[in-house]
């Protein structure tokens, strides 16, 4: 281990402005351990998918000497909510120290650009490894390893759900915003006949800087897509609020190849703010296809597609 660079030392957590599942922990507490700062949001499919590992890290190396710090930075509006994040920290099992970073002052301290992004420490509060974004597991748990002095294989998690690595090989869609700050491929208000990666709306919809609202009765979102996993981050009206939906591929219902949050006959509620994961294509079907999600009531937020 003393061949990795020094890259600085732990800022601290100063700046959030509340922790989950424990007291507020500083540099001088942590002293003694090796701790793995994780910087997510819980709606980022990227970091969804480092999660796994993250989680099987703290798992395995936390009677060795490991801490786990997870500097929650929200991107959307409701991810400043505590009790949205307080329901994802229960349902995706994060039981580590969780500062909220609602007003960036961690992002800020450590001079964070990236969800996800990891930065390990040594005991004496050097900072010698960091990871921006997905990949990087073997290396980053072999710094962990070593300077926690253990020796032993690498975890291999079973992984489900958003956790699920993207299907690289498959994967010719961008991320995608549906605000007017950030979006691309916008095909305009009719759907007509969509390129790859153009997306459309349907019915009457306000376009705002971070997300398209609805506002009328029905109306729907299209996005050409090649991916396995189409993925949308939404919101009902209202927190509680629940609205119904259905998805179509090609004009039909998915089938086999529906998301965990809707059925086969493409059928789901709009009940929480998150990320939805609405399609999930079998092996060797993957094509250009067009998806389709029909809201059924008014208020439904639609703000950034994500593939896998």
């Amino acid at each position: 281990m003393a061949s990795l660079p020094v890259e600085g030392h732990l800022p601290g957590f100063d700046g959030s402005t509340g922790w989950l599942n424990s007291a507020p922990l500083t540099p001088e507490a942590l002293r003694g351990k090796v701790v793995l700062v994780d910087f997510w949001t819980y709606t980022c499919i990227n970091w969804l998918r480092t999660l796994g590992y993250i989680r099987a890290w703290a798992e395995r190396y936390r009677e060795q000497g490991l801490v786990v710090v997870g500097v929650h930075t929200p991107e959307f509006p409701f991810e400043h909510d505590v009790d949205n994040v307080r329901e994802a920290v229960e349902a995706m099992k994060v039981d580590w120290p969780v500062p909220l970073d609602n007003d960036y002052g961690v992002w800020r301290a450590f001079d964070n650009h990236y969800w996800p992004a990891v930065y390990v420490a040594d005991t004496e509060g050097a900072l010698r490894h960091h990871q921006f974004g997905e990949g990087g597991y073997d290396e980053c748990e072999r710094v962990i390893q070593g300077l926690l002095g253990v020796e032993d294989g690498l975890v291999s998690p079973t992984l489900e759900g958003f956790e699920v690595q993207a299907d690289l090989a498959n994967l010719q869609s961008p991320e995608t915003y549906l605000g007017s700050e950030q979006t691309q491929n916008f095909a305009g208000t009719d759907e007509g006949e969509l390129r790859l990666n153009q997306w459309a709306l349907s019915g009457d919809w306000t376009i705002e800087g971070g997300k398209s609202v609805l506002n009328g009765a029905e109306g729907s979102v299209a996005f050409r897509f090649h991916a396995r996993d189409v993925n949308l981050v939404m919101s009902p009206p209202t927190r509680g609020a629940a609205l119904p939906f259905h998805v179509l591929v090609d004009g039909a219902p998915p089938g086999d190849a529906h998301g965990f949050d809707v059925d086969e006959d493409g059928r789901g509620t709009l009940a929480q703010q998150r990320l939805h994961q609405l399609i999930r294509e079998p092996t060797g079907s993957i094509a250009d296809r067009t998806f389709e999600i029909v809201f059924e009531a008014p208020g439904a937020e639609a703000y950034c597609f994500t593939f896998g």
